[in-house]
Protein backbone atom coordinates (compact mmCIF):
# COMPACT_ATOMS: atom_id res chain seq x y z
CA UNK A 1 0.00 0.00 0.00
CA UNK A 2 1.42 3.65 -0.82
CA UNK A 3 1.90 5.74 2.18
CA UNK A 4 -0.46 8.56 2.63
CA UNK A 5 1.58 11.85 2.46
CA UNK A 6 0.55 15.28 4.03
CA UNK A 7 1.93 18.59 2.85
CA UNK A 8 4.21 19.82 5.97
CA UNK A 9 3.98 23.45 4.33
CA UNK A 10 0.78 23.51 3.84
CA UNK A 11 -0.67 21.57 6.60
CA UNK A 12 1.99 21.89 9.84
CA UNK A 13 -0.76 21.35 12.10
CA UNK A 14 -1.43 17.79 10.86
CA UNK A 15 2.24 16.72 10.21
CA UNK A 16 2.72 17.70 14.19
CA UNK A 17 0.35 15.65 14.98
CA UNK A 18 -0.44 11.99 13.00
CA UNK A 19 -3.13 10.66 15.07
CA UNK A 20 -5.34 13.72 14.71
CA UNK A 21 -4.69 13.46 10.98
CA UNK A 22 -6.23 9.81 10.71
CA UNK A 23 -9.05 10.44 13.15
CA UNK A 24 -10.20 13.61 10.49
CA UNK A 25 -9.25 11.02 7.56
CA UNK A 26 -11.56 8.28 8.91
CA UNK A 27 -14.00 11.25 9.20
CA UNK A 28 -13.62 12.05 6.04
CA UNK A 29 -14.36 8.32 5.09
CA UNK A 30 -17.58 7.77 7.00
CA UNK A 31 -19.11 10.74 5.52
CA UNK A 32 -18.11 9.58 2.28
CA UNK A 33 -19.54 5.90 2.92
CA UNK A 34 -23.18 7.63 3.96
CA UNK A 35 -23.60 8.79 0.20
CA UNK A 36 -24.09 7.25 -2.72
CA UNK A 37 -23.60 9.86 -4.91
CA UNK A 38 -20.14 11.90 -4.90
CA UNK A 39 -20.12 15.11 -2.36
CA UNK A 40 -18.58 18.39 -2.93
CA UNK A 41 -15.66 20.06 -0.67
CA UNK A 42 -18.03 22.06 1.22
CA UNK A 43 -20.38 19.44 2.05
CA UNK A 44 -18.03 17.01 3.68
CA UNK A 45 -16.41 20.23 5.53
CA UNK A 46 -19.51 20.60 7.17
CA UNK A 47 -20.09 17.25 7.90
CA UNK A 48 -17.37 16.59 9.48
CA UNK A 49 -16.09 20.19 11.54
CA UNK A 50 -13.47 20.47 9.34
CA UNK A 51 -12.00 22.93 7.75
CA UNK A 52 -12.73 23.31 4.17
CA UNK A 53 -8.90 23.86 3.50
CA UNK A 54 -8.11 21.04 6.06
CA UNK A 55 -10.58 18.84 4.84
CA UNK A 56 -9.12 19.91 0.91
CA UNK A 57 -5.53 18.92 2.05
CA UNK A 58 -6.42 15.33 3.50
CA UNK A 59 -8.70 14.55 0.52
CA UNK A 60 -5.73 15.31 -1.73
CA UNK A 61 -4.03 13.03 0.38
CA UNK A 62 -6.64 9.87 0.27
CA UNK A 63 -6.80 11.16 -3.19
CA UNK A 64 -3.46 9.92 -4.17
CA UNK A 65 -3.34 6.97 -2.60
CA UNK A 66 -6.39 5.22 -4.07
CA UNK A 67 -8.64 5.71 -0.83
CA UNK A 68 -10.74 9.04 -2.70
CA UNK A 69 -11.96 9.16 -6.25
CA UNK A 70 -11.66 13.05 -7.32
CA UNK A 71 -14.26 14.39 -10.10
CA UNK A 72 -12.95 17.01 -12.40
CA UNK A 73 -16.15 19.23 -10.28
CA UNK A 74 -14.01 18.84 -7.63
CA UNK A 75 -16.55 16.15 -6.07
CA UNK A 76 -15.56 13.39 -4.06
CA UNK A 77 -16.40 9.45 -4.10
CA UNK A 78 -14.37 6.48 -2.31
CA UNK A 79 -11.87 5.27 -4.32
CA UNK A 80 -11.48 1.27 -5.24
CA UNK A 81 -8.36 1.10 -2.96
CA UNK A 82 -11.09 0.74 -0.58
CA UNK A 83 -12.64 -2.06 -2.53
CA UNK A 84 -9.71 -3.57 -3.49
CA UNK A 85 -8.72 -4.11 0.49
CA UNK A 86 -12.04 -5.09 1.49
CA UNK A 87 -12.09 -8.17 -1.64
CA UNK A 88 -8.59 -8.97 0.47
CA UNK A 89 -9.93 -9.38 3.60
CA UNK A 90 -12.97 -11.16 2.61
CA UNK A 91 -10.83 -13.80 0.74
CA UNK A 92 -8.99 -13.96 4.21
CA UNK A 93 -12.16 -14.63 6.50
CA UNK A 94 -12.44 -18.30 7.73
CA UNK A 95 -16.05 -19.54 8.45
CA UNK A 96 -14.92 -22.25 10.91
CA UNK A 97 -11.79 -19.64 11.94
CA UNK A 98 -14.67 -16.74 12.61
CA UNK A 99 -17.28 -19.50 14.00
CA UNK A 100 -15.03 -21.47 16.77
CA UNK A 101 -14.97 -18.62 19.18
CA UNK A 102 -18.79 -18.19 19.54
CA UNK A 103 -19.07 -22.24 19.40
CA UNK A 104 -17.16 -22.31 22.22
CA UNK A 105 -19.19 -19.67 24.15
CA UNK A 106 -22.13 -21.25 23.19
CA UNK A 107 -20.60 -24.64 24.33
CA UNK A 108 -19.65 -23.04 27.76
CA UNK A 109 -22.94 -21.25 28.56
CA UNK A 110 -24.61 -24.90 27.59
CA UNK A 111 -22.59 -27.73 28.20
CA UNK A 112 -23.88 -29.20 25.06
CA UNK A 113 -22.12 -30.61 21.40
CA UNK A 114 -22.14 -27.19 19.09
CA UNK A 115 -21.95 -28.21 15.53
CA UNK A 116 -21.15 -26.35 12.12
CA UNK A 117 -22.87 -27.13 8.70
CA UNK A 118 -22.59 -26.41 5.48
CA UNK A 119 -25.04 -27.43 2.68
CA UNK A 120 -23.65 -29.75 -0.22
CA UNK A 121 -26.65 -30.98 -2.68
CA UNK A 122 -29.61 -32.58 -0.97
CA UNK A 123 -27.53 -33.07 2.42
CA UNK A 124 -25.50 -31.23 5.38
CA UNK A 125 -22.30 -31.90 6.10
CA UNK A 126 -20.88 -30.65 9.40
CA UNK A 127 -17.48 -29.19 9.26
CA UNK A 128 -16.76 -28.10 12.58
CA UNK A 129 -18.08 -29.37 16.34
CA UNK A 130 -17.44 -28.93 20.08
CA UNK A 131 -17.76 -31.70 22.12
CA UNK A 132 -20.20 -32.33 24.99
CA UNK A 133 -18.10 -34.78 26.65
CA UNK A 134 -21.34 -35.16 29.07
CA UNK A 135 -22.53 -38.43 27.60
CA UNK A 136 -21.96 -41.55 25.59
CA UNK A 137 -25.10 -40.80 24.12
CA UNK A 138 -23.58 -40.91 20.30
CA UNK A 139 -24.44 -37.73 18.09
CA UNK A 140 -24.45 -38.01 14.66
CA UNK A 141 -23.56 -34.34 14.20
CA UNK A 142 -19.72 -35.36 13.69
CA UNK A 143 -17.18 -33.32 11.63
CA UNK A 144 -17.71 -35.03 7.98
CA UNK A 145 -21.22 -36.54 9.02
CA UNK A 146 -24.02 -35.88 6.67
CA UNK A 147 -27.87 -36.03 6.92
CA UNK A 148 -30.45 -35.18 4.62
CA UNK A 149 -31.92 -31.55 4.70
CA UNK A 150 -35.08 -32.07 5.36
CA UNK A 151 -34.12 -34.41 8.77
CA UNK A 152 -31.77 -31.75 9.93
CA UNK A 153 -32.19 -28.25 11.75
CA UNK A 154 -29.52 -26.71 9.87
CA UNK A 155 -31.27 -28.39 6.68
CA UNK A 156 -34.42 -27.22 6.95
CA UNK A 157 -32.79 -23.25 6.93
CA UNK A 158 -31.63 -24.17 3.59
CA UNK A 159 -34.83 -25.30 2.44
CA UNK A 160 -37.04 -21.96 3.62
CA UNK A 161 -34.37 -20.50 2.19
CA UNK A 162 -35.08 -22.15 -1.31
CA UNK A 163 -38.51 -21.37 -1.71
CA UNK A 164 -41.59 -23.68 -1.92
CA UNK A 165 -41.27 -24.16 -5.38
CA UNK A 166 -37.86 -25.58 -5.01
CA UNK A 167 -38.77 -26.98 -1.82
CA UNK A 168 -41.13 -29.57 -3.60
CA UNK A 169 -38.58 -30.12 -6.24
CA UNK A 170 -36.17 -31.73 -3.41
CA UNK A 171 -39.41 -33.62 -2.17
CA UNK A 172 -39.79 -35.24 -5.46
CA UNK A 173 -36.08 -35.93 -5.97
CA UNK A 174 -35.11 -37.31 -2.86
CA UNK A 175 -38.66 -38.83 -1.73
CA UNK A 176 -38.40 -37.36 1.67
CA UNK A 177 -36.69 -40.97 3.36
CA UNK A 178 -36.61 -41.29 7.26
CA UNK A 179 -33.52 -41.53 9.20
CA UNK A 180 -36.18 -42.43 12.45
CA UNK A 181 -39.91 -42.39 12.86
CA UNK A 182 -39.98 -38.99 14.05
CA UNK A 183 -38.33 -37.92 10.50
CA UNK A 184 -41.20 -35.53 8.13
CA UNK A 185 -41.44 -37.57 5.27
CA UNK A 186 -44.87 -35.92 3.29
CA UNK A 187 -44.37 -32.74 1.73
CA UNK A 188 -47.19 -31.23 3.68
CA UNK A 189 -45.59 -32.00 6.77
CA UNK A 190 -42.37 -30.60 5.62
CA UNK A 191 -44.12 -27.61 4.58
CA UNK A 192 -45.54 -26.81 7.51
CA UNK A 193 -42.54 -27.74 9.33
CA UNK A 194 -40.58 -24.75 7.43
CA UNK A 195 -43.57 -22.40 7.90
CA UNK A 196 -42.46 -22.56 11.74
CA UNK A 197 -39.07 -22.06 10.97
CA UNK A 198 -39.53 -18.98 8.64
CA UNK A 199 -41.33 -17.36 11.38
CA UNK A 200 -39.05 -17.96 14.22
CA UNK A 201 -35.40 -17.88 12.05
CA UNK A 202 -34.88 -20.98 14.21
CA UNK A 203 -35.10 -24.52 13.33
CA UNK A 204 -35.44 -27.82 15.32
CA UNK A 205 -34.77 -31.64 14.50
CA UNK A 206 -36.55 -33.42 17.15
CA UNK A 207 -35.46 -37.01 17.19
CA UNK A 208 -35.43 -37.26 13.37
CA UNK A 209 -31.84 -37.72 11.99
CA UNK A 210 -31.40 -40.36 15.38
CA UNK A 211 -33.57 -41.01 17.91
CA UNK A 212 -32.61 -39.67 21.41
CA UNK A 213 -30.72 -36.76 20.00
CA UNK A 214 -32.68 -33.64 19.21
CA UNK A 215 -31.01 -30.22 17.65
CA UNK A 216 -31.34 -26.31 17.48
CA UNK A 217 -30.19 -24.45 14.47
CA UNK A 218 -30.00 -20.99 13.52
CA UNK A 219 -28.49 -19.13 9.69
CA UNK A 220 -24.92 -18.03 9.53
CA UNK A 221 -25.11 -15.55 6.65
CA UNK A 222 -22.02 -13.87 5.22
CA UNK A 223 -21.85 -9.91 3.92
CA UNK A 224 -24.04 -10.57 0.98
CA UNK A 225 -26.37 -11.89 3.03
CA UNK A 226 -26.62 -15.14 1.91
CA UNK A 227 -26.97 -18.25 4.37
CA UNK A 228 -23.78 -20.30 4.29
CA UNK A 229 -23.58 -22.16 7.26
CA UNK A 230 -26.18 -23.47 10.42
CA UNK A 231 -24.71 -23.25 13.88
CA UNK A 232 -26.44 -25.93 16.11
CA UNK A 233 -27.13 -27.43 19.49
CA UNK A 234 -27.60 -30.72 19.85
CA UNK A 235 -28.18 -32.61 22.91
CA UNK A 236 -29.67 -36.08 24.13
CA UNK A 237 -33.46 -35.93 24.31
CA UNK A 238 -33.68 -35.90 28.52
CA UNK A 239 -31.78 -32.66 28.24
CA UNK A 240 -33.53 -30.91 25.84
CA UNK A 241 -34.19 -27.49 26.24
CA UNK A 242 -36.01 -25.43 23.59
CA UNK A 243 -35.61 -22.00 25.58
CA UNK A 244 -32.14 -22.31 24.30
CA UNK A 245 -33.15 -21.33 21.18
CA UNK A 246 -32.78 -17.65 21.63
CA UNK A 247 -29.50 -18.17 22.74
CA UNK A 248 -28.61 -20.14 19.68
CA UNK A 249 -30.07 -17.68 17.07
CA UNK A 250 -27.94 -14.74 18.79
CA UNK A 251 -25.01 -16.46 18.36
CA UNK A 252 -25.03 -17.32 15.05
CA UNK A 253 -26.04 -13.66 14.29
CA UNK A 254 -22.46 -12.99 16.38
CA UNK A 255 -20.61 -14.89 13.72
CA UNK A 256 -22.67 -13.21 10.74
CA UNK A 257 -21.89 -9.63 11.68
CA UNK A 258 -18.12 -11.82 11.93
CA UNK A 259 -18.36 -12.19 8.25
CA UNK A 260 -19.46 -9.09 7.46
CA UNK A 261 -23.11 -9.35 7.53
CA UNK A 262 -25.51 -6.23 8.36
CA UNK A 263 -29.49 -6.97 9.52
CA UNK A 264 -32.00 -4.79 7.64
Amino acid sequence: MSAIKIDETSAPAEAKNPIQVIERMMKLLDALAEHADPVPLKQLALETGLHPSTAHRILGAMTQSGFVDRSDAGIYRLGIRLLELGSLVKSRISLRETAMPAMLRLHAATGESVNLGIRAGDEIVYVERTSSGRSSVRVVHIVGARAPLHTTATGKLFLVEDGLEKVREYAKRTGLPASTPESLTTIAALEKELDKVRRHAVAFDLDEVEAGVRCIAAGIRDDSGELIAGLSLSTPSERFNPDWAPLVRETANDISKSLGYIAK
